[in-house]
């Protein structure tokens, strides 16, 4: 058959009957014309971490094998939504029919995780149907679970779903009843909180009688009342302590407070939040996006702008900090995100715990890695450190108990690595019964917010074309750039890193608290007494 050519089979499918058929013209082939019988479309979103995807949610009805597929990189809670759905329909008066049913949902790149792809399923396949109007599906996002009885649940995301959907210019979404709330926190959506799959369909012009069923209410964990911030009126002494927590809350700088037991170094920390400003509505909207993706948001309360303050006990595990243990889990550092992350009695957490704190300080992400796949978590919190001198404590009037090789044990449980990504580090000395004794008024957060607000103020005017706003997020050259510093100025910083007692990130961490110093002080740039400064909060003797 060499040199031979191939020429169409006489009774090929495909050729027209009244063809030519002599081999002198090319065939001519019909098209033939799909057999579905219709096509729904909606939309819904697919979460990712806090990155928001929409979907296309497609439904074709075909002759064949009665059965509903599920096509475009499901996971097994969306594969078994077509059992729900057709429950659902069922239970609310309406029926689908006994053909061949496929659902796509695209882009089918993207992975789709959970339960709240099942009303945008069941809307989609009622749009094929003729049940709901075609036109008001397809401009609609539909966010919910469905039960059997055919109620829509509420899901976990439902904030950060409806901004993504926001920033694709989508404005009508139907939520669960229960979301109804956290979905208008996003801001202008025309959102319609529905109770049932029925009323999802009147809402879409459709007709269906009327069912009476109760909304299912939001459960699981919710978050508690917000715990109200100490006020530094009430600290007594310290106060080295009280200008290096001014210092961390002007510019953001990580601190460790290492000092005896009753010295008050938690009652400290737990004063920072209120030295903090308040969040941007942006800010507000990422860090509530957070405690949505949690299931802890609270709706009721609206957006909070007061920063996360998040204490987790030292036995918490590397999983639990980090999260990411299955899809939508998120941790305690992306919990923080926005606001203080305070760790008492930090050596005794795990190191795991401690070690997987670094990436995150530098970048301000969690990047995990696990068999379901790989998920970015905002996690740009200010850590805080409080830990004894040695295991026992050491506190004054009592003698420490502990061996050298105890306290040298103890003391590398804080990694050089990690305390060099500390910016301020602060020896906690006893209160004295003079402190105790003072007479005369402290003052109070109220006061010491007013200065850092001022000092966040200028910092975010200097950084207004960087992308940040911060002290604690300058680059060591950004800041030499500004300042232009002088050899006089920093020769002391020269010598320490010539010596090798001064790295050169510590280096740079000196420098940015050098400049909210100055900020703090009021004048245009940090000189040779504000670094002098800088570094003796910086190099105080650590544990």
């Amino acid at each position: 058959m060499t040199g031979e050519a191939l020429a169409p089979a006489a009774e090929a499918p495909f050729t027209r009957p009244d063809g030519p058929g002599d081999g002198s013209e090319a065939p001519a082939y019909t098209v033939i014309k799909p057999k579905a019988r219709a096509i729904g479309a909606t939309s819904a979103v697919a979460l990712w971490g806090l990155s928001g995807t929409v979907v296309a949610v497609e439904a074709s009805i075909n002759n064949g094998l009665p059965g509903i597929d599920i096509v475009g990189l499901p996971d097994a809670s969306v594969s078994e939504a077509r059992k729900r759905v057709r429950a659902a329909v069922s239970n609310v008066g309406l029926s689908l029919s006994a053909q061949r049913i496929t659902v796509n949902l695209s882009p089918g790149s993207v992975k789709k995780a959970g339960t709240a792809f099942d009303l945008g399923i069941a809307i989609a396949l009622l749009a094929a149907e003729g049940a709901v109007s075609r036109d008001s599906a397809q401009s609609c996002v539909c966010i919910g679970e469905l039960g059997l009885d055919g109620r829509i649940h509420p899901v976990n995301g439902v904030l950060p779903m409806v901004s993504a959907l926001q920033r694709e210019g989508l404005r009508r979404v139907i939520v669960p009843k229960a979301n109804e709330s956290e979905a208008r926190l996003a801001g202008d959506v025309d959102v319609r909180g529905c109770i049932s799959l029925a009323d999802a369909v009147r809402v879409l012009g459709g007709h269906v009688r009327p069912v009476d069923l109760v909304p299912v209410q939001l459960s699981g964990r919710r978050s508690a009342e917000p715990q109200r911030p100490g006020d530094l009126a009430d600290v007594q002494g310290q106060d080295d302590a009280r200008w290096a927590l001014e210092v961390a809350a002007a510019g953001g700088h990580h601190l460790l407070m290492s000092g005896p037991p009753g010295a008050g170094k938690t009652m400290l920390a737990g004063c920072l939040p209120g030295l903090l400003p308040p969040l941007a509505p942006d800010e507000a909207v990422e860090a509530c996006s957070l405690q949505s993706l949690d299931g802890t948001f609270d709706p009721d309360r609206g957006l909070n702008a007061v920063p996360p303050f998040e204490a987790p006990h030292h036995r918490t595990t590397a999983a639990a900090m980090v999260g990411g243990s299955k899809p939508g889990m998120i941790g305690v550092l992306s919990k923080a995100h926005r606001g203080v992350l305070f760790l008492d009695e930090a050596p005794e957490f795990s190191r795991d715990v401690l070690e997987a704190m670094r990436q995150p300080l530098e970048s301000g992400v969690c990047s995990i890695h696990r068999a379901w796949g790989s998920v970015d978590l905002p996690a740009q919190f200010q850590l805080v450190l409080a830990a004894n001198p040695c295991p026992c404590g050491g506190s004054t009037g009592r003698q420490c108990m502990c061996s050298p090789t105890e306290k040298r044990r103890y003391r590398a449980k804080l990694s050089g690595p990690l305390m060099d990504r500390v910016d301020i580090q602060l020896t906690v000395q006893p209160i004295s019964p003079a402190d105790l004794h003072r007479k005369e008024k402290r003052e109070g957060s109220a006061e010491v917010a007013r200065r850092v607000a001022e000092a966040r103020r200028v910092q975010a005017q200097r950084y207004r074309d960087d992308g940040f706003a911060l002290n604690a997020r300058a680059p060591g050259s950004r800041l030499r750039e500004i300042f232009r510093f002088t050899p006089q100025e920093t020769a002391h910083l020269d010598t320490a890193l010539e010596r090798g007692t001064l790295s050169m990130r510590g280096y740079d961490r000196v420098l940015r608290i050098a400049a909210t110093i100055a900020d703090l002080r009021s004048i245009d740039r940090p000189g040779r007494d504000e670094l002098m400064a800088a570094a003796a909060l910086r190099t105080q003797e650590q544990l």
